[in-house]
């Protein structure tokens, strides 16, 4: 299952994780639950190389505000606590598989 990222703990698992996956959605967003499963399914698979997480941006606006989330779906992809790559809309699981791959 993917983490649930927070307003709260986000910072700290940022710093503290090599390898970061953030899906920004909503409950009421018809293309974030095409990518939830998605999600999911990858937070098991390198659930020992990388965090893989989602943050509900109704319940979450501070970490949304940070990363300028404007659309959503939004992934952030980040390395060593820094931003490196960003995909807005629904993606594909071999897509995302190949950016944290290179991540990695």
């Amino acid at each position: 299952m993917a983490f649930e990222i927070l307003d709260t703990n986000w910072e700290e698992l940022t710093k503290s994780n090599s390898v970061v996956v953030i899906d920004f959605s909503a409950e009421w967003c018809g293309p974030c639950r095409m990518v939830t499963p998605i999600i999911e399914e990858l937070a098991e698979e390198y659930k020992d190389k990388a965090l893989i997480g989602k943050v509900d941006i109704d319940n979450n606006p501070k970490i949304a505000m940070h990363f300028g989330i404007r659309n959503i779906p939004t992934i952030i992809f980040m390395k060593d606590g820094e931003l490196v790559d960003k995909h807005v809309g629904v993606i594909r699981k071999p897509d995302l598989q190949k950016k944290i791959d290179s991540l990695l």
